[in-house]
């Protein structure tokens, strides 16, 4: 127990001196205070396709592990520890999770299956491994270098800098989001926030692509940040975010859907600027859409007399709700069919239907978007699925 507190101590010396790149250094000294033979920050990638070691990491074994079919990639999926045995020993993998936001897994190296104290203490490493690397990730760039497999480009690294963690839970709600092409993105993005007891979840498509329409969606985010946090109303919201796209980009306009949750109650609000109605799926089966849009898209607003119109209905406990762009359902085969809104629903269904978390239905949902159009996207596609729980 003394050596698990002098890991800890260690390790917390980083958070007012050290960056996320001496995390392998400090894990490596402390190892065997943990009666490890070593431990290991293995990160996911932006196309979540494989688990790569934190920049800094010098052990020989240290090597990038496929999230599909491997230990690793299992713990980190379903953020539940894998153990495999190699004879002399194994290795363990514990999930890196800030909040509900999946970074990567920390794999030990151990002599033998630890004892159930031992993986607590472990378990403990990995939580503050976690906050470490989430608060510490802003001061470098060594988080960025380790997930990037591809250069990305400008208009991806504005955007990326604009969103939120792509998952966050909040009282067993929870809500969950992805973007492709994750290194060329440009008029896509999401947004939420958690206030009291309201859940603010939007949507976003920026007209063209590029430098340009990063510019359309920063403005459009930031404006509805502005509007949210000024304390306007979902209909006020949309007209403030209309009026500055007008100001600033005349002839341009974003589609999006504004959403408000009800936490405790389940109430559930929402505007489509001409966005496609979200799929609402309950029991295993989706139910009819709402109506949409409601109102013409930001920045043609001024083309309508009437006000914006509120869209309210009343949740059940475990109700699913997935907010998408027309990357997701225009997605083109090789023959030029598309994906469309059924494929799309009873994809989300049968994932459902096997108990995968929201994150990863997410992640298997981009995935085969992109495999769908043979690896080459033409059109950025993003998604945020939405599961309410009763308080």
């Amino acid at each position: 127990m003394l050596s698990s507190m002098e890991a800890v101590r260690r390790l917390m010396d980083l958070r007012h001196r050290g960056r996320a790149e001496d995390l392998p250094a400090v894990l490596a000294a402390t190892a065997p205070l943990l009666d490890v033979e070593s431990a290991t920050v293995l990160l996911v990638d932006y196309a979540q396709l494989a688990l790569h070691p934190l920049r800094g990491t010098t052990l020989d074994m240290a090597t990038a592990r496929g999230v599909e079919d491997t230990p690793a990639g299992l713990a980190f999926t379903t953020a539940v520890t894998q153990w495999a045995d190699a004879g002399d020993g194994g290795l363990l993998w514990l999930p890196l999770l800030h909040g509900a936001e999946r970074l990567g897994v920390l794999e030990f190296r151990v002599k033998a299956y630890p004892s159930e104290a031992t993986r607590h203490d472990l378990e403990v490493i990995a939580a503050l491994v976690a906050e470490l690397i989430a608060s510490r990730r802003f001061y470098g760039d060594a988080v960025e270098q380790t997930r990037r497999r591809l250069p990305m480009q400008l208009a991806a690294e504005i955007i990326w800098n604009q969103l939120p963690p792509l998952t966050f839970a909040v009282d067993g709600t929870i809500v969950t989001a992805v973007l492709e092409p994750c290194y060329d993105v440009g008029g896509d993005a999401f947004d939420y926030a958690a206030n009291d007891d309201v859940l603010h979840v939007a949507i976003f498509d920026t007209v063209g692509h590029g430098i340009s329409a990063s510019a359309l969606t920063t403005l459009t985010l930031n404006s509805y940040r502005n509007a949210r946090r000024s304390g306007l109303s979902l209909a006020d919201t949309c007209r403030s975010i209309d009026k500055w796209i007008r100001s600033q980009h005349p002839g341009a306009f974003v589609t999006a859907l504004m959403a408000e949750l009800d936490i405790p109650t389940g109430r559930y609000r929402r505007i489509s600027a001409g966005h496609p109605a979200e799929l609402f799926l309950r029991d295993g089966v989706a139910l009819p859409s709402l109506p949409t849009p409601n109102t013409l898209p930001l920045g043609l607003g001024h083309m309508l007399t009437r006000p914006p119109t509120v869209i309210e209905v009343q949740l059940e406990p475990g109700d699913t709700l997935v907010l998408y762009t027309d990357g997701i359902t225009e997605a083109r085969d090789a023959a030029g069919d598309l994906f469309g809104v059924d494929r799309l629903s009873a994809f989300l269904l049968a994932e459902l239907r096997q108990g995968a978390a929201a994150p990863e239905v997410m992640r298997r949902l981009i995935q085969t978007i992109v495999s769908y159009e043979n690896d080459d996207l033409r059109d950025d596609a993003t998604a945020a699925m939405l599961q309410w729980r009763r308080r």
